[in-house]
């Protein structure tokens, strides 16, 4: 893993993610022609992992789906997905811009659901393993003016719920900053303004060679 280097988005619904992830992977892939830059989601990435997230995400049930269900299958997909896609990319020497990771079950399941950091860290050490990111974006923004944003009319299950769900899950974004498990790679982005803007404050933060 060490040869490689990893990249992880976050931020809560309309932050503007996948955008500037994907505008980070175009702008990487021309900067480094002789790495493989490589983008991925969370949940998703791969096939058994892409079909979890239709089960969590998208597909509708009569009954809820408890929190401790849900914290589970995001850790079994992103079992999945880090060693079918990240590891080998990054064993090669490559880079890895990932859409989401861990440290969105610990904000939307921890702190958005309640169940607090420990249990979600428990439940995703052993899925998690050694796939610690080199460096986390966290696109910040009120989440007032975030669901505002957000590019999917339709949504998620996610998209439907009330803001003060998200203003929570920034509270754990903003726990996540200072933990000493993550303090040294995470870096807070202004998510306000043009998309220009938020890319440029994203590059002046990377140091790649």
């Amino acid at each position: 893993m060490a040869k490689g280097y990893y990249i992880v988005f976050e931020g809560v619904v309309g932050t503007g993610k996948s955008t500037q992830s994907k505008q980070l992977q175009a702008y990487l892939t021309n900067r480094f022609p002789d790495r493989q830059v490589v983008w991925t989601r969370e949940p998703g990435g791969s096939e058994i992992a892409e079909a979890i997230r239709k089960v969590v995400q998208g597909t509708p049930f009569a009954e809820t789906m408890d929190p401790v269900c849900e914290a589970y299958l995001y850790a079994a997909a992103r079992a999945q997905s880090l060693r079918a896609v990240v590891a080998p990319v990054l064993e090669a020497g490559g880079i890895v811009i990932a859409d989401r990771s861990f440290l969105t079950s610990v904000a939307w399941q921890g702190f958005g659901r309640e169940l607090g950091f420990d249990a979600i860290w428990q439940i995703n050490e052993s899925a998690v393993a050694e796939f610690l990111p080199n460096i986390v974006f966290c696109l910040d923004l009120s989440p007032a003016i975030a669901l505002q944003r957000t590019s999917d009319a339709a949504g998620d299950k996610f998209e439907s719920l009330p803001v003060e769900f998200f203003a929570r899950c920034r509270e754990g974004y903003n726990f996540l900053s200072q933990h000493p498990k993550f303090a040294n790679v995470w870096q807070t982005i202004d998510a306000s303004g043009s998309k220009e803007a938020v890319f440029q404050r994203i590059i002046e933060k990377i140091d790649l060679r």
